[in-house]
């Protein structure tokens, strides 16, 4: 098998299909993988996967397990908080984590358990041809043969712009988005991410991602939703003073919401923005998975969750054979993302709520329509 990208998904996605006894080699176009980026969130039952396949004392090791989400205002008074991970009486912890050491992490897990030239760096897929038995996958210097080739190359997939050519821009919510890393102390417990809701729906999240780091990110409403403008800017260096323009005089008493911005190490600046949900994600022996299969917005630790759900979901399928294997895993997968993408866009309306019990009954619903609440993994990665 060949699977591109080496993102969170795509070597979860080898390393489960590793358990099974299905062997693959991961194609990534950069030329080195480092340990860049800023924090994510994965939910208990990514966590129990990524637990299932031995990585669990390692993962505990460079991550942070969330008690509780905590949402207040710009003064810092508290509005409702909800337990999460062990304290909400899942199985597994939810985790802060650093992207890119989760990254280095699975990295390392592929070339130990799948050899050392498992993760091909420097070798972008440019196109795909398929035949009667398999993939002939394209690469800038020749060609590989795979039986099965998955899509995990991120937001701007090559291989699912050869299968949906049509697929359209993608879509912006309006929310203009900056993403940072500070070296501080820790605030409250240690163990909490707060969600502070200002005027305008302006937000701040912040969350611990392993000492002494602290992950942040200011959504600030720019503009109504609708196809993203080439001049949106994706993914550039962003610069402090955007940001405290709109958190700036923010008290919270026990977090210097303006240092934290003014002595971030990372700041980036990006819009926040999706794509429809597809009709279908694979044909014939190729797939998607993760952001190629159904970009979302950054809401509820979804996202890197979600891919790591998918390959786990892949490899129990995939080890009843191909392709019947691929059918089976979109049939469990497509309809259950579809639902987070929905869900996000939703919640990410829900900016300038402020009651307590409409939290509840919002932070409820959402467990619920993504199926949050989920207490069991796969156990794909065991392949049972």
């Amino acid at each position: 098998m060949v699977i591109a990208g080496a993102g969170i998904g795509g070597l979860t996605a080898a390393l489960c299909l590793h358990a099974v006894g299905i062997e693959a080699t991961v194609l990534e176009s950069v030329g080195e993988l480092r340990p860049l980026g800023v924090g994510i969130n994965l939910l208990p039952r990514a966590v129990g996967e990524l637990t299932e396949l031995g990585l669990g004392e390692d993962l505990a090791d460079i991550a942070v397990a969330t008690a509780k989400n905590i949402y207040c205002d710009s003064s810092g008074n508290t509005l409702f908080a909800e337990p999460r991970g062990i304290a909400g009486g899942y199985r597994w912890p939810q985790y802060s984590v650093h992207r890119g050491r989760l990254q280095m992490l699975l990295l390392s897990a592929v070339r130990e358990r799948l050899g050392p030239h498992a993760v091909r760096t420097g070798t972008p897929l440019v196109g795909f041809d398929q035949h009667t038995d398999g993939v002939r996958v394209l690469l800038p210097g020749g060609e590989v043969e795979a039986a099965v080739l998955v899509g995990a190359d991120g937001l701007h997939s090559v291989v699912r712009a050869r299968l949906h050519p049509d697929q359209g821009p993608l879509l912006w919510s309006g929310v203009r988005m900056w993403r940072g890393v500070t070296e501080t102390e820790p605030f409250l417990d240690g163990r909490s991410m707060v969600i502070v809701r200002g005027e305008q729906n302006v937000e701040l999240i912040a969350y611990p991602i392993g000492p002494p780091l602290v992950n942040w990110v200011a959504q600030v409403p720019v503009a109504g939703p609708g196809p993203l403008p080439g001049d949106a800017n994706w993914n550039r260096p962003g610069l402090p003073e955007d940001v405290l323009a709109h958190v700036g005089a923010w008290e919270l008493g026990w977090l210097d919401v303006p240092g934290l911005v003014r002595d971030s190490s990372v700041l980036l600046e990006y819009p926040m923005a999706d794509r429809d949900p597809l009709p279908w994600w694979g044909e014939g022996r190729v797939t998607l998975l993760g952001d190629a299969a159904h970009p979302m917005y950054p809401v509820g630790a979804n996202g890197a969750s979600q891919a790591i759900i998918d390959a786990a979901v892949l490899a129990a399928e995939l080890a009843d054979g191909v392709p019947g294997g691929l059918t089976a895993y979109e049939k469990a997968r497509r309809e259950a993302t579809t639902a987070v993408v929905t869900a996000n866009r939703a919640m990410q309306r829900t900016g300038d709520t402020r009651s307590p019990a409409d939290l509840a009954r919002i932070t409820a619903s959402y467990r619920r329509d993504t199926n949050a609440d989920g207490r069991h993994s796969t156990r794909a990665c065991l392949g049972s």
